[in-house]
């Protein structure tokens, strides 16, 4: 049984998040909440797997999730669950691949569904923001706002967003060093005292 929820849950997933893995977000986050099958701090771990290990992060996300939930058959039936639709919509569209290239309804259909990624990817950039930075239950025991921010975490969001974007030298260094760097600073933060 737990297979087939898994199944369906990611099918339902891969179905209807149009723009990528990112776009998978609200989907998981809807999951979670449904299923309790993850929380969303394990969320923002999967996603911070998901983005550094190879592969889609939507299939790496579903591939973690279903085999944290039923071990490796469950692992194979969340990522078969996510990866179906898009299949299927491959090969119907590879068989009337003519027809479709030149139909003015698709054409403004996929003009349509734009907007529709562009708003599930905010949504979702949004989400890891918020579970990046914001220290919502401490604040909540405190009541101090300055609480409310893990400003270590805001500090090199800014330093990597400043250095990506203004220094040329900085700008042009492979992703993987960002992700090395990032993961020393978050060591250092969580266990160095800063």
């Amino acid at each position: 049984m737990i297979y087939l929820q898994l199944f369906y849950e990611f099918f339902k997933t891969g179905l209807f998040a149009v723009g990528g893995g990112m776009a998978t977000l609200p989907f998981l986050s809807a999951i979670a909440e449904k299923t309790g099958w993850f929380t969303q701090g394990m969320l923002a771990d999967m996603i911070a797997v998901s983005e550094s290990t190879p592969g889609p992060i939507g299939v790496n996300m579903a591939t973690y999730v279903g085999f944290t939930t039923a071990g490796v058959p469950g692992a194979i039936a969340a990522t078969l669950g996510l990866i179906t639709p898009s299949v299927i919509i491959i090969l119907i569209i590879a068989r009337f691949l003519k027809a479709f290239r030149d139909n003015q309804y698709v054409d403004a259909a996929f003009y349509g569904l734009r907007p529709c990624s562009v708003g599930l990817i905010a949504a979702a950039g949004m989400s890891v923001v918020s579970m990046a930075i914001l220290n919502v239950d401490l604040f909540r025991q405190t009541g101090e706002v300055l609480k409310l921010f893990r400003w270590d975490c805001v500090v090199l969001g800014v330093l990597l967003l400043t250095a990506t974007r203004w220094a040329p030298k900085v700008r042009d260094l492979h992703p993987i060093w960002f992700i090395l760097g990032s993961a020393v600073a978050g060591v250092v933060f969580r266990f160095g005292g800063v």
